[in-house]
């Protein structure tokens, strides 16, 4: 084969034509059968809350004291009573009673707009990590010294506790806006949810531009590509399989990270702080607190679900996805 027979740099990854089989598209059976899998994984651990709810010991198991005494020995089994772990149904009830009883709205009303509002917060952290990560993950791609001087201290960055960084966070903030420039106390959260959703965006990016295959690199030589081009033409479409998954994830870790963070500095109006505050009364209304813990597992899987949408539009570059 004669150079001019050579393919076009930007046919190099072009998806085969015909489209994708249905295995690669994920339709067909297989995608029921996932579907099915997750289906069968909640019903499991629902079962196994009701089957250790009626076995297990009311006041738990401790050793090295009684389980009736306060703060001695160690509990290595939960207490199993009405007021430690209600019974499933309690919980889906309590959803549609008064939030705080008279006429307030229902539970689920309360935790749909505080999710909505925490969702919010985690979208913007989400795209200021993504924007974030994929500056670094470009940076430690382009020059092999920044890799080896940045990335173990990317790794280390995800060690400190958030709990404690985020009174960090808004202390700045709240200097900042004294300072006169506006800091509201969302934008600390969103920051606060972007430094969780930041690290799987830098390494999928620095994984993925790293993919193409060495021909592929030197064939973009051949045609005298630069470095901007390469990577438009042939490592950003490889990185798709790469990159997808490290988007779920940080979808997901945005989400964590924001209800994290409402949680520490006390902002007012998300679903992290409605926890804290219907963990507090859960000694005489049980079920509560459960309606924002849901409302909290339903945003994190709208959130990572939500890259899908990505994921569709991209769907002809996703041979070979990684996990995440």
């Amino acid at each position: 084969m004669t150079l001019t027979d050579a393919p076009a740099p930007a046919d190099v990854l072009a998806p085969p034509r015909g489209g994708l089989s249905r295995f690669q598209r994920g339709d067909g059976p297989q995608r029921w059968f996932a579907v099915g899998w997750g289906v069968v994984g909640i019903v499991a651990v629902l079962l196994i809350w009701e089957l250790y709810k009626f076995l297990g010991p009311a006041e738990g198991v401790v050793i090295g004291g009684t389980a009736g005494e306060s703060g001695s020995g160690f509990m290595i089994l939960p207490r199993t009573h009405d007021r430690a772990m209600p019974h499933i149904w309690d919980m889906v009830a309590r959803l549609f009673a008064p939030t705080s009883g008279g006429d307030t709205p229902p539970l689920w009303v309360s935790v749909a707009s505080a999710a909505l509002v925490t969702l919010g917060i985690a979208a913007v952290g989400w795209l200021i990590g993504v924007a974030v990560g994929a500056i670094l993950g470009l940076a430690m791609q382009r020059w092999r010294l920044v890799e080896w001087g940045l990335l173990p201290w990317i790794v280390v960055s995800q060690i400190v506790p958030l709990i404690a960084f985020a009174p960090v966070i808004n202390a700045i903030g709240n200097q900042i806006d004294r300072g006169g420039t506006p800091w509201p106390q969302w934008l600390s959260v969103a920051v606060i949810a972007s430094y969780l959703a930041f690290f799987p965006v830098a390494i999928g990016v620095l994984r993925g531009l790293a993919a193409p295959d060495q021909i592929h690199v030197d064939l973009m030589r051949t045609y005298a590509a630069g470095y901007w081009p390469t990577i438009m033409r042939l490592r950003l479409p490889a990185a798709v399989p790469y990159l997808l998954p490290a988007l779920r994830l940080a979808a997901a870790n945005a989400v964590l990270g924001a209800v994290v963070a409402e949680v520490s500095i006390g902002m007012r109006g998300g679903i992290g702080r409605m926890l804290i505050q219907l963990a507090g009364q859960a000694s005489s209304d049980p079920a509560a607190p459960w309606g924002p813990t849901f409302g909290s597992i339903a945003l994190g899987l709208i959130a990572a679900g939500s890259v899908a949408l990505i994921g569709l539009w991209l769907r002809n570059y996703r041979r070979g996805e990684a996990t995440a």
